[in-house]
């Protein structure tokens, strides 16, 4: 079943995702439903998106404190 949700945010995200969507071929309400199950399919699986993965382990030999920040 499909449910009607509104999202309130910047003029200029919502131009971008409408962008987004039609380079993909998708409906923006796609887009949103896909990232959305990625979250929950991250959190079952254990495994991190591409982007977050690729950092893993960047700064290992670094020796950074809470102070660095």
């Amino acid at each position: 079943m499909n449910t009607k949700l509104t999202l309130r945010m910047d003029d200029m995200l919502v131009a971008e995702a409408k962008t987004h969507a039609a380079r993909q071929g998708k409906s923006v309400s796609q887009l949103f439903g896909e990232f959305v199950a990625s979250l929950g399919a991250c959190k079952r699986d254990g495994h991190l998106p591409p982007v977050t993965g690729s950092l893993l382990g960047i700064m290992k030999d670094h020796r950074i404190s809470e102070a660095d920040y």
